[in-house]
């Protein structure tokens, strides 16, 4: 019988995300895996500006931007072609925020790198972390749970031996065909099948050079034979390519990838299909995301189309927001109400961006094509402006989505104050910071050149503006005392954050969003602090 504090069942991004977040606050947890490593399949390619975010809290941005395989400079443009050897339709430039240099707005850009790279960064940091194992070739084979613990059998696929693990929590992220979904009687509802797609990976030498559309992270082929993503991916010449909502009659094999390619792009190379698979693209949320002491997280509680890239970025975000309230229970000061906020908190951004990725899917290159498109004459080029026009319009949501990626906000939370102000309508795009509790703290620039998240702790941080009355500094520092709940008071002077912050004092979470802000500390403050850990109720 191994003993643990957490267990955690799969070993990718969510998992990894959740074992980093316990590990940074020394809470021992077993990763078990039943894949032989981390992925190989380049599945995501973008890792957003809020993964990124995290994996400078983590210490291992800079990590990630030096395993780039294109060059961190690389431009992430995205242009909609008839074909790669055909017309250019539209570009996207900096398509979902890639280009390096400081922004106002976050701490960390985008970055376009395969997933299986952002893996190996992910568990090479997490083996670092005292009190943190993962061990691979392991399959849970089931559990039980009582008011006290967990106990799992595992089987070691490698030696066929089984052991029992026992722990106080379990988290499922073991992806979309879950079998810890499927223990706790979790149901996914929504709709399965919206297209059918294959991902092959290919090495083609001269492929870059053969075409006049300069660089970018990927190409929409818009054409009436292959309608297409293409792009390059790693070294090696390695890119990808993706035929988008293949007919269900249609079947594929990777031998045909080589003369679709060909046919797609109109670029006669020798091509070499290094990988294949076929994925579906869903709508489906789970009805619940908890059983007692067991947690579904990532693509084991939801799952979308890929188009924004939001599907392996949502599930480090739930592997980020349920380890630090496990941390905090584990720890002795969090409150069971912690828990009660990780699905009524992160439930509410999954049907947000579920329907972002919905209305992002709803406009493909079959959708975008039309007879005559490639035409050489001037009817040709007027058709060709006028589908350029309607991808400027139909696609921006999915290249300029700052507004999804960092303005998320949590509303009606068990564990947040609300003060009373209207919430903005959500805006994919035109991403506004604000201090109204739920939301992400705005980001600012320090005149010493660090971000102002590199001043939060790993607990609670006050963020104090000035001018507040004698001894209320004391006063919180001795709420947060006798409540239990860690706290770091900051009090930068630039001149910018009153601007941002509109009250005198932001309380804010470990996961960097607002749980409380005013111009005064209120009386009777030890309750708001244990309400923010778990322990008060809403009244």
């Amino acid at each position: 019988m191994l003993d643990t504090q957490v267990l955690i069942v799969g070993a990718g991004p969510t998992g990894l995300a959740t074992a980093i977040e316990l590990g940074h606050r020394g809470i021992r947890c077993l990763v078990v895996e039943r894949n032989p490593r981390v992925g190989f399949a380049p599945r995501a390619k973008t890792t957003n500006v809020r993964t990124r975010e995290h994996m400078r809290r983590w210490g291992i941005a800079d990590q990630l931007k030096a395993q780039s395989p294109l060059g961190i400079d690389y431009p992430s443009n995205v242009l909609f072609v008839t074909r790669l050897a055909g017309y250019e339709l539209a570009r996207f430039e900096n398509a979902l925020y890639c280009a390096p240099g400081k922004n106002p707005l976050y701490s960390e850009h985008s970055q376009w790198i395969p997933q299986y790279t952002v893996e190996e960064v992910m568990k090479a940091h997490a083996q670092t972390l005292p009190g943190v194992e993962i061990r691979f070739n392991c399959e849970m084979l089931g559990y039980e749970q009582d008011g006290q613990q967990v106990r799992a059998r595992v089987r070691d696929l490698a030696s066929g031996g089984e052991f029992h693990v026992a722990s106080r929590y379990l988290v499922g992220a073991d992806g979309a065909r879950s079998s810890v979904r499927e223990a706790i009687g979790a149901r996914m509802s929504g709709t399965y099948g919206l297209s059918r797609n294959y991902n092959v990976v290919f090495k083609a030498p001269g492929l870059a050079a053969a075409h006049k559309h300069g660089p970018a992270i990927m190409y929409w082929q818009v054409n009436g034979e292959v309608p297409s993503l293409i792009g390059p991916m790693d070294r090696g010449d390695k890119w990808f390519f993706m035929p988008t909502a293949v007919p269900k009659d249609v079947k594929f094999e990777p031998a045909d990838a080589p003369a679709l390619i060909r046919q797609a792009t109109g670029i006669d190379l020798p091509y070499e299909v290094l990988s294949s698979d076929e994925w579906v693209a869903s709508s489906l949320l789970a009805d619940r995301y908890r059983d007692r002491r067991v947690f579904l997280a990532g693509d084991a509680c939801h799952l979308h189309p890929p188009f924004g890239g939001y599907g392996m970025n949502m599930g480090v975000a739930d592997g980020v927001d349920l380890g630090w309230k496990l941390a905090a229970l584990l720890d002795g000061w969090g409150g069971a109400a912690l828990l009660d906020s990780y699905e009524a908190e992160r439930a509410q951004v999954h049907r947000f961006v579920i329907d972002e990725a919905v209305a992002n899917h709803a406009t493909l290159g079959r959708q975008l094509w039309q007879e005559g498109l490639e035409d050489e004459d001037a009817a040709g080029a007027a058709l060709r402006a006028q589908v350029g026009a309607r991808v400027a319009s139909a696609k921006l949501r999915e290249f300029n989505t700052l507004g999804v990626m960092i303005g998320y906000r949590y509303e009606d939370s068990p564990v947040i104050v609300a003060d009373g102000s209207a919430a903005p309508p959500p805006d994919f795009i035109n991403y506004l910071p604000s201090s109204r509790p739920g939301h992400l703290a705005p980001h600012a620039w320090l005149h010493d050149g660090s971000s102002l998240y590199d001043h939060f702790g790993l607990g609670y941080t006050l963020l104090d503006l000035g001018g507040g009355a004698e001894g209320e500094l004391d006063a919180i520092r001795r709420a947060a005392r006798e409540a239990g709940v860690p706290l770091d008071v900051i009090q930068p002077r630039e001149p910018a954050l009153p601007g941002l912050y509109d009250t005198r004092y932001t309380l804010i979470r470990p996961d960097q969003h607002v749980a409380w802000r005013g111009d005064a500390w209120p009386p009777g403050g030890e309750a708001l602090m244990r309400r923010i850990a778990g322990h008060g109720s809403k009244t």
